[in-house]
């Protein structure tokens, strides 16, 4: 008896899952609501909360599940032994415009959904973002072996920064973004240019 509620329980979790990811797709984070996600899970409204603590809970959970596949594609974007850090820092970029085109609206909503006021969000929530940033160490820690791991990891944040300003400008097709045509060749030219600026800026050359 037990384990046939847990069952359910589960099943009920995996269709708001799916119900949400598709509500996403269609209308944007912005339009997600409650009732329709429910209607499309074939569930009542009330049902959201036992499975649930709330709708921002069941987004999490979404969210987490696009970090998880946004982190396996920019692993497996990796080239093999022997490239270069700016082969493996260009695979990264490229994998992440690919991954961000491919996925829009659920890319979207990894940074534009907000808990209201006064509201953190979880420990587990907060460590499956490391993904975006432990990706970036490897390749920087090659260019710069001078930095220690603080500076590197923020390092890495600022350099994940300026590569997914230039992909959510373009993607919200905001008038100073770059046309989507010219997206991957433009984050191509940013990463060699922060390549070549991190190796110049290394103890080799005395900075």
């Amino acid at each position: 008896m037990g384990n046939n509620r847990e069952e359910r329980r589960e099943d009920l979790r995996a269709r708001l899952m799916a119900a949400v990811e598709d509500q996403i797709m269609q209308h944007g984070i912005a339009g997600l609501k409650a009732r329709a996600v429910t209607a499309q899970a074939g569930c009542a409204l009330g049902a959201l909360y036992n499975a649930f603590d709330d709708l921002d809970m069941l987004v999490m959970h979404v969210n987490a599940r696009t970090l998880a596949r946004l982190g396996e594609a920019l692993k497996a974007a990796l080239p093999g032994q022997g490239a270069t850090a700016e082969e493996m820092m260009q695979a990264l970029a490229g994998a992440y415009v690919d991954f961000a085109c491919a996925n829009r609206p659920l890319w979207i909503a990894l940074f534009e959904h907000r808990l209201p006021a006064g509201r953190d969000a979880p420990d587990w929530y907060r460590d499956n973002h490391a993904v975006l940033i432990e990706v970036v160490v490897p390749p920087l820690r090659r260019l710069r072996p001078d930095l220690d791991d603080q500076a590197l990891a923020l390092r890495a944040r600022t350099t994940f920064a300026a590569v997914h300003g230039v992909v959510l400008l373009a993607l919200q097709g905001r008038f100073v973004g770059v046309p989507l045509s010219d997206l991957r060749a433009e984050v191509g030219a940013l990463v060699s240019a922060m390549t070549r600026g991190a190796h110049l800026a290394g103890p080799e050359h005395g900075v």
